[in-house]
């Protein structure tokens, strides 16, 4: 059953080829409260293809599914797969800026077209009765970041929809690749802060940049909420403190190596024929970053993991390596003392 609430103070963003179920089994267990998005996926992929796109594991809540598409018949239909699979949220994904989607009419070039995206939302809402909720950018192109932007809001909130994520930067669709999209448009935080102060009743998160949880701090005094992608995924642990900064949940978080453990069970516990531990270790490499051990943890899961050969005990293998790596640490610090 959907959770019928969430809680939107923070949130790690849907990333293509990242955020897939093994990822974001593996963040539950550093943040219980924090809002887990699937990678996108097209209308097309869950109505006509053959894989199981909506697969998570029940563990992950809340979990919201980020869907690309622009006919408002067909996100109504996956709308319903969605909350069928139960599913807490479905996000319209308008922020997009690749190639794959500029061709597909849907992502951050619907920005151009409000109405598309308003005409979306009321055929979802009326098929489901979970969120409807649009992920989307500041303008593109030579869109005006305020007169521009506003009147997407406007037309979008009038259908319906209550709840923004801002990636406060433009997408420019013409002449930038997605990857410069992430970085060479300027950030303008405070296009989304006049945002919420003009928009009041709506719901506003905001995305693009943040890499500390004194960033989130700072963006909470603003908005509603704050989504954080590529700095959670590269150094996981620093999750481990949402859930008490953010969240206000004094409940001790778990230690890496109880994660370790927790995941070399979830590897365990896979059925499927063509599973490798590797599809989930690879979302972990970042674990131990910062820490006594962390480049070796790093390497032995990418030089023992990506081969033929599927090692079943690939993490705890690599665990032992980083905590013998740690005990040399503290032997050679300890005896520096006693010198």
């Amino acid at each position: 059953m959907a959770h019928s609430t969430i809680d939107r103070r923070f949130s790690v963003a849907p990333m293509l080829d990242w955020t897939d179920q093994h990822c974001r089994f593996f963040l539950r267990q550093i943040t219980k409260h924090s809002l887990l998005y699937t990678e996108m996926v097209t209308t097309g992929a869950l109505i006509y293809g053959k894989g199981d796109y909506l697969a998570f594991n029940e563990e992950e809540h809340p979990v919201a599914l980020q869907l690309g598409g622009c006919d408002p018949s067909d996100m109504a239909r996956c709308s319903e797969m969605a909350q069928a699979r139960g599913y807490d949220e479905v996000n319209i994904n308008v922020g997009c800026p690749s190639d794959r989607v500029k061709n597909g009419a849907f992502g951050a070039c619907l920005m151009a077209q409000p109405e598309v995206v308003a005409d979306c939302v009321k055929a979802m809402q009326a098929a489901v009765d979970i969120p409807v909720t649009v992920k989307c950018r500041i303008g593109i192109d030579d869109m005006d970041e305020y007169e521009g932007f506003a009147r997407f809001v406007d037309i979008v909130a009038d259908a319906g929809c209550d709840t923004f994520i801002v990636h406060a930067r433009k997408a420019w669709l013409q002449g930038l690749s997605p990857k410069e999209n992430r970085e060479i448009p300027p950030l303008n935080y405070p296009r989304v802060y006049q945002l919420k102060e003009t928009h009041s009743g709506l719901n506003i998160s905001i995305n693009g940049g943040v890499k500390t949880l004194d960033d989130t701090l700072e963006h909470l005094g603003k908005v509603d909420g704050v989504m954080m992608g590529r700095e959670a995924y590269s150094n996981p642990y620093l999750l481990s403190s949402v859930d008490k900064v953010v969240f206000g949940d004094e409940a001790q978080a778990k230690t890496r190596s109880e994660i370790v453990h927790i995941m070399q069970q979830y590897i365990e516990r896979q059925t499927d024929e063509w599973f490798k531990p590797w599809h989930v270790a690879r979302h972990m490499l970042g674990l131990f970053q910062g820490q006594a051990g962390g480049r070796i943890w790093r390497r032995y899961l990418s030089q023992n993991g990506t081969g033929k050969e599927r090692d079943p005990n690939l993490l705890m293998n690599a665990l032992e390596q980083v905590e013998q790596a740690q005990a040399n640490a503290k032997a050679f610090n300890d005896s520096r003392v006693v010198e």
